[in-house]
């Protein structure tokens, strides 16, 4: 009898761990002979512990389960309480494209040739047999562009790298996932950890470097004992060595050590402040030497584009917004989790279609997209194509793509406020406006709740100060969440100043 059921942090929240003692104990009670698999997870967040079992070689899925449901996966599986049909079948798995999660909840995360077996491995070996040069021409024509916030096309950043001059290069993965609303980096290195080394090691090959780091946030154990473990397996048969090797560091959980140079500073053994640019770490990185600093998305993503081709990734998407997208779906949502697609989409499919609506079944107020430093977009602009520039032409961004969402009790004053005091708290103190703009605008928003309406022009000078002052995105984009809250619900600060009155 074959079964899977997540190792993933979704699931062990959700007393996974309790469900597989119990599907162990229930196997040996009855004398059945039982293979479980703790693969990752499908991404289906409100099923977890998601348990699998196979059926004349076809996996179905049951949940969410607990140790109460165990006995019966042993009886009639079709007449299980927690039956939901074949997992490859359920809507939420049809409607996905998906690329870089093609593996995530199929394999054994630590099985190397399962891994091979499901097309993993192809990409390095192709790029084994191409120029630095050419490596970086196939990233660049395939579109992809950086999954962490920016945007920036990952092509570029590797050819600067490339050609830069250093007798030692380095590819940094920046896993400090500190985005409330993001869980892909997570989700991948805890179900596939394979793809994120094989697509540092193509990293590697292209730019010239033979040593990587992955940079994960303390608060991530199971990802952190998974990446170990598979860089160990991975280094035992010959994928990592001498030509490109690499390790997992373990940071503190500072949100502001998601900005590059404060990893790099951190990573030194530094305090996490942000540094100057220039000189970019594409030429001055980890200890001064050129140094390719990437989110765990987007090596990951690299491997499919190796082995099937450009075209074929770019081929996914819209405008300048190619390949594919995990969108990270949470909040007052019915449907969480991930859920990964092609740009294009509009916010208004995602938030009905996909997500479901709220999970309190009361009308969608808003979504903020991006993360805690994301805009607030109001169904008025729930016609937005899901896109890097899309975004940006309605005063929002993509970020992380992750969304959370509000139904319409939520405060978007008081939404507002939280935004700017998360600046105030996490911000390293390297820059003024975000270090003293970030502390004053919540003194500001305080006084608009209070129904001070002469605190408004000085709201909005606070902000631009901070976009034009901040030297990363924790200062810069903080106006965004504020600004857009002001814009599409002046609602909720109009009922503060009557409240006051």
């Amino acid at each position: 009898m074959k079964i899977w059921l997540p190792l993933d942090s979704f699931a062990v929240a959700m007393g996974g761990e309790a469900v597989a003692e119990a599907i162990l104990a229930e196997a040996g009670k009855r004398g059945v002979k039982v293979s479980l698999t703790r693969n990752g997870s499908r991404g289906m967040a409100w099923l977890e512990p998601l348990v699998e079992v196979e059926v004349a070689g076809v996996r179905h899925a049951f949940g969410p389960m607990q140790p109460a449901d165990v006995p019966a996966l042993f009886d009639d599986l079709a007449a299980h309480p927690k039956a939901l049909g074949p997992t490859e079948e359920l809507d939420w798995m049809k409607g996905q494209t998906r690329l870089t999660f093609a593996r995530c909840g199929i394999t054994d995360p630590l099985s190397l040739a399962e891994y091979r077996a499901h097309g993993g491995l192809a990409g390095l070996d192709r790029a084994k047999g191409m120029t630095k040069a050419q490596i970086v021409q196939e990233v660049t024509d395939s579109g992809l562009r950086g999954r962490g916030g920016a945007g920036f096309p990952t092509g570029i950043k590797w050819k600067t790298v490339s050609e830069a001059k250093g007798d030692r290069k380095y590819i940094v993965c920046n896993a400090d996932e500190g985005d409330s609303a993001t869980f892909a980096d997570r989700m991948l290195m805890e179900g596939d950890p394979f793809t994120l080394i094989e697509g540092m090691a193509i990293a590697g090959l292209a730019c010239g470097a033979t040593k990587g780091f992955v940079y994960i946030r303390s608060e991530y154990p199971v990802a952190i004992r998974v990446m170990r473990a598979a860089v160990e397996i991975a280094r035992a048969q010959g994928v990592l060595g001498a030509a490109f090797d690499m390790e997992i560091r373990v940071g503190a959980g500072a949100y502001v050590c998601g900005e590059e140079t404060s990893l790099l500073n951190s990573l030194e053994g530094k305090r996490g402040v942000v540094r100057a640019k220039p000189p970019l770490p594409a030429l001055e990185g980890f200890m001064g030497k050129p140094t390719v600093v990437n989110n765990v998305i987007s090596l990951a993503s690299v491997p499919v584009i190796l082995a099937k081709g450009a075209a074929y990734y770019k081929d996914f998407g819209l405008g300048r917004s190619r390949g594919t997208i995990p969108l990270q779906i949470a909040g007052n949502v019915k449907y969480g989790g991930l859920y990964e697609t092609a740009f294009g989409l509009t916010l208004g499919e995602i938030v009905d279609r996909i997500a479901g609506g709220c999970f309190t079944d009361r009308p969608v107020k808003a979504v903020q997209v991006g993360g805690p430093l994301g805009a607030y977009f109001p169904r008025a602009l729930f016609d937005t194509p899901f896109g890097y520039e899309e975004f940006a032409a309605k005063d929002g961004l993509i970020g992380h793509a992750g969304l959370t969402l509000f139904d319409d009790s939520a405060d978007m004053l008081a939404m507002a406020r939280f935004a700017m005091e998360f600046c105030a708290i996490e911000s390293c103190g390297k820059c003024t406006p975000c270090r003293i703009g970030s502390t004053r605008g919540v003194e500001t928003l305080d006084r608009l709740a209070r129904g001070d309406a002469s605190a408004m022009p000085i709201l909005t000078d606070l902000c631009n100060t901070m976009k034009l002052g901040s030297l990363c995105a924790l200062g810069g984009f903080t106006p965004y969440p504020v600004m857009s809250a002001l814009t599409h619900f002046p609602d909720d600060f109009a009922r503060a100043k009557e409240a006051a009155e």
